[in-house]
């Protein structure tokens, strides 16, 4: 049984952490987490391509290779999102860093707006293939989608949808330590 999502509202930006199943989410965007050729191995990648099917990396691969940091947007096959952005939270050999995942984020959300959408849903970039602690991804992660949502109206909801319970518990931390408006 999943705990409660753990959500905060800012301003019009609605954070929310929850566990579950990244391939399940029905949302506007599913971001993946990609190497920068774009090919869907393991991880969140072979999920996502498992679930939405070989189209989607057959599109990505299209468009690659990118730069570690930056997103591009394909299809979402047959997933319940409309969109697949593909963020390359790590290089060709895997590994990743404090700065990759940040601007893979930011990366991720400029697409989100760029393409006008509301909603998106980030796993945990980086933390499973490219092994990056899940307490300093989450606050990363979470600190680079409120400096998104002060200057940019879309996306208006961003769900980080983690895979265990430690993980959801640093995301809710992550979000739990913003400060209130004002305060």
């Amino acid at each position: 049984m999943s705990p409660s999502p753990y959500s905060r509202k800012i301003g019009r930006l609605q954070l929310t952490a929850v566990l579950g199943d990244i391939t399940e989410q029905e949302t506007d965007a599913v971001v993946n987490a990609a190497n920068n050729h774009l090919w869907m191995g393991s991880g969140v990648a072979g999920a996502i391509k498992a679930k939405g099917g070989g189209v989607i990396e057959r599109q990505a691969m299209q468009l690659g290779p990118i730069e570690p940091g930056q997103a591009v947007t394909t299809s979402a096959g047959s997933l319940k999102a409309r969109y697949c952005i593909h963020a390359a939270a790590m290089g060709q050999d895997l590994a990743t860093s404090a700065n990759l995942i940040s601007k893979a984020t930011r990366s991720s959300l400029s697409e989100a707006a760029r393409l006008g959408i509301d909603s998106i849903a980030f796993p945990a970039l980086g933390t499973g293939v490219g092994g990056f602690p899940a307490d300093a991804c989450a606050r990363l992660m979470v600190a680079a989608a409120l400096s998104h949502g002060r200057t940019n109206l879309k996306p208006s909801s961003v769900t980080f949808v983690l895979r265990d319970e430690p993980a959801l518990g640093n995301f809710s931390e992550a979000l739990g330590s913003i400060p209130e408006p004002n305060a």
